[in-house]
């Protein structure tokens, strides 16, 4: 059986998944998109990437509304063509974080190859103590594009969340995180090692992971509600990109990969209760990072 389903008193074989909007803060129609959803209860969490213009604007939202359940999308990279960002607090170019512009690297090739793991992991402690001293009350940390989770960053970010105490996305099934992320050659067996540490000191653990399917607009519907209905018992954590269309086509417009639509619609159909009619058919269970984070701190209280 599932731990994270024994942990949340969940009976063998269930499955739940965990609804999250990643890059809140990225851009205004990501704010946007999910104070909407998770206001109407469409959407279980999300998390910030603090070094965007965008971060200010969503933790003066968060620190005012105890009910949206936040964490931070650790930030490394800045992978759109026009628009750019960088770190909160390391500028040093031996840092190895910036690109020949002054911007966070585009893609995790170019930060692997250039990065010093102490740098990396001050600035990746200096955009949680922002986003906690802006008022976040933050219950979980995940990666941008994957990066805080490279093999070189692995053992900065699980200090990190250590010294925090805070849930990491490290999904047991690690394939299901590889599959769909552009991280180059990884090692499985020290991922496999913190997760086996995490089971053992009772942790909740993500099973696997499902992402953004970049379907077609006439294959929308089905490949959603597939993607928030899986097959196989567990916990599946959800990364989606919900997004309204003031913004995204235009942040968008020269990257040689971008589908804007991909955002704009899973905002419309999260937010028409297509994903969750699905979820509701299926017998699925929806959990949000907040309890996950209560049952990892009371595990790190309660004596072994």
């Amino acid at each position: 059986m599932s731990a994270a389903l024994r942990l949340l008193g969940l009976p063998e074989g269930a499955r739940a998944v965990t609804l999250h909007a990643d890059d809140v803060g990225m851009c205004r129609g990501a704010n946007r998109a999910f104070l909407e959803l998770s206001r109407s209860g469409r959407l279980d969490c999300g998390s910030v990437m603090v070094p965007c213009p965008w971060f200010p604007e969503i933790a003066r939202e968060a620190a005012a509304d105890a009910g949206l359940d936040l964490g931070v999308h650790l930030t490394l990279t800045s992978e759109w063509i026009g628009y750019r960002w960088g770190p909160v607090a390391v500028r040093s170019a031996k840092s190895g974080l910036l690109d020949a512009d002054g911007y966070f690297h585009r893609d995790c090739g170019a930060l692997r190859a250039a990065v010093e793991p102490d740098a990396a992991e001050e600035e990746m402690r200096a955009q949680l103590d922002r986003a906690l001293a802006a008022g976040v009350d933050v219950t979980h940390l995940d990666t941008h594009m994957g990066a805080a989770l490279l093999p070189e960053l692995l053992p900065a970010t699980l200090r990190i969340a250590r010294d925090y105490r805070l849930p990491l996305l490290l999904p047991r099934d690690l394939h299901s995180y590889l599959s769909v992320l552009r991280m180059g050659e990884v090692e499985p067996g020290p991922y496999a090692e913190a997760v086996a540490a995490f089971d053992s000191a009772g942790l909740p653990v993500f099973d696997r992971f499902a992402m953004t399917p970049g379907a077609a607009p006439d294959g929308a519907e089905a490949a959603y509600a597939a993607l928030v209905t899986p097959a196989a018992p567990g916990l599946t954590y959800v990364a989606l990109h919900p997004n309204g269309a003031e913004d995204i086509a235009d942040i968008q417009r020269d990257h040689p990969r971008a589908k804007p639509h991909w955002r704009t619609d899973e905002l419309r159909l999260l937010a028409s209760g297509h994903c969750d009619d699905a979820i509701a058919r299926a017998g699925v269970r929806r959990i949000g990072t907040r309890a996950l984070r209560d049952l990892h701190r009371r595990a790190l209280t309660e004596p072994t």
